[in-house]
């Protein structure tokens, strides 16, 4: 009797200590980082109040994450955005300013944020769009830009996932397109494949198109890098919802052209400077819209056509919503969900008929403002949402925080981690973005750089003549200032009001002592 007693309290004692260490190691174990990019997506969620969007996996992460609600970009067009947030420096640090720098070439040793990571012991991976897609920069990963099988075709490997469609007679149509176009000049975006129509709804399974086919791969690779022996840092980069707005006919079915709303702010903003807007040609590129005229012109697209492109974005972001909720349930699956920060980000937002004007790449919020929603393990407060100002370039730091590894003291961003512990902390007082108005997009035909801060209160931008060569402001062009509180869609430039020329000097001065002056202050 005794003898069994004794086994009984040695067998709960080791499951005890088994536990113990258990609990031990989970605790000091290494998060794993899911980083999900997600070309074009403005704030376009039913999280951030938009009442259209249909968007359950996108709310549902939120719900047991935090999603930050004035969060904004450093250059509203993927390069400029992509290479500041990837190496945690501003684009006049980066010289990054517009679509086709090459961050690599210019920064031959930068240090990305999964090459960081993988200092202290990460394996990094790397699916889809993370880098600008020409430059995906192999160098940061030790998988680099991993593809779906089918997609392997020597012919194919410079294309981009956003070329692809359902359509033989689409496809087709693309080649002799592309021929032609190789043919006046070798080297082309997208290898000269991004031609052919605006949207489609092919009727087919989710992984016929490239973002569905790339989530499979990512749940294979999952599946994979959770039997390793080290956390790891999985890139996962989505296409959609930028153009074409091409996404399975079922996802363009949960929306009523007729019952989307059209733009808030149809025109452009009045008293804008002409060179504040974009021309527009990422959308002229695509059948039968060749003809469309710059948005500060007369030119005003019917109805029907805004209605069906505006379904296309929301199908599209449906559709990514779909696929992320794949991947968290796989997470689940594998066991792994709780020991995994979650990141979810736009690389900037995206104009819907406002302004009279399709795509990103200008100054106003529209193309500036982003979602940033993540989920941390041991996050005490759930399903918060913050109003502070943070930006793009905040996530680097914010991560290496988030993982427990040291944060590299040249960061240009501050980590937001404080306020997922507090969003109501008082945090930074302005975000400050920026962009390069090139002439052959300018309706004047001159080259320009805006600098944009926005405050709680205002969005403030000046405008300059601008050097290419030397990467140096010249003379001062305008500037712009609209009230947040009263003129969210930034209808009116309230910068010849003379009554408001002391706010216009405060900010001024405010944009001149940069990013640094604009941090939170409290002791940590």
């Amino acid at each position: 009797m005794v003898k069994k007693y004794l086994t009984i309290c040695s067998l709960i004692i080791g499951l005890a200590i088994t536990f113990a260490c258990s609990e031990e190691e989970k605790e000091t174990t290494k998060p794993n980082v899911l980083f999900i990019s997600i070309d074009d997506l403005r704030p376009a969620l039913g999280v951030y109040g938009d009442t259209i969007a249909i968007t359950p996996n996108f709310d549902q992460l939120a719900a047991e994450g935090i999603t930050f609600r004035q969060a904004f970009c450093q250059a509203a067009v993927c390069a400029p955005s992509r290479a500041s947030l990837m190496t945690g420096v501003r684009p006049d640090s980066t010289r990054v300013w517009h679509l086709g720098d090459k961050f690599r070439e210019i920064n031959p040793d930068a240090v990305t944020m999964p090459q960081y990571f993988s200092k202290f012991g990460y394996h990094t991976v790397n699916i889809g769009k993370i880098f600008h897609n020409y430059m995906p920069d192999s160098i940061s990963w030790d998988e680099p830009d991993l593809r779906p099988a089918r997609y392997l075709r020597k012919d194919w490997l410079m294309r981009d996932g956003e070329t692809f469609y359902i359509s033989e007679e689409v496809n087709r149509s693309q080649a002799i397109k592309r021929d032609s176009l190789l043919k006046l000049r070798p080297v082309r975006y997208a290898d000269g494949w991004n031609t052919g129509p605006a949207w489609e709804a092919a009727d087919v399974h989710d992984t016929m198109y490239y973002d569905g086919a790339q989530t499979e791969l990512a749940k294979r690779t999952l599946t994979r890098l959770s039997k390793l022996d080290q956390p790891f840092y999985f890139g996962m980069g989505y296409f959609r919802p930028h153009l074409p707005f091409t996404a399975p006919k079922k996802y363009w079915d949960l929306y009523d052209p007729l019952k989307i709303p059209l733009a808030n702010n149809p025109e452009i903003p009045k008293d804008a400077p002409i060179f504040s807007m974009n021309s527009m040609y990422e959308l002229r590129g695509y059948d039968g819209f060749h003809h469309i005229g710059h948005p500060t012109s007369s030119y005003q697209m019917n109805a029907d056509t805004v209605r069906i492109l505006r379904q296309g974005y929301y199908a599209s972001v449906s559709y990514v919503d779909a696929l992320l909720g794949e991947l968290v349930s796989h997470l689940k699956t594998l066991g792994i969900y709780e020991n995994t920060i979650i990141v979810v980000w736009g690389d900037h937002g995206w104009k819907l008929g406002d302004h009279n004007s399709w795509g990103k790449m200008t100054n106003y919020n529209i193309d500036l403002n982003v979602p940033i929603i993540i989920r941390a393990p041991r996050q005490k407060k759930r399903g918060a949402q913050t109003d502070a100002l943070v930006e793009l370039v905040d996530l680097f730091p914010s991560l290496c925080e988030l993982a427990g590894i040291d944060v590299p003291p040249y960061m240009q961003g501050r980590s937001f981690v404080p306020l997922i512990e507090n969003p109501e902390l008082p945090w930074k007082s302005a975000a400050f973005s920026q962009f390069h108005r090139r002439p052959r997009v300018s309706a004047d035909g001159q080259r320009y750089m805006g600098y944009s801060i926005n405050t709680e209160k205002y969005h403030y931008i000046e405008w300059y003549s601008w050097d290419h060569q030397s990467g140096t402001r010249g003379e001062f062009k305008g500037i712009e200032l609209y009230d947040r509180d009263k003129d969210p869609y930034e209808t009116l430039n309230l910068a010849k009001m003379e009554e408001l020329d002391e706010v216009k000097k405060a900010l001024s001065n405010q944009l001149a002592e940069g990013w640094r002056e604009a941090m939170p202050e409290f002791n940590e």
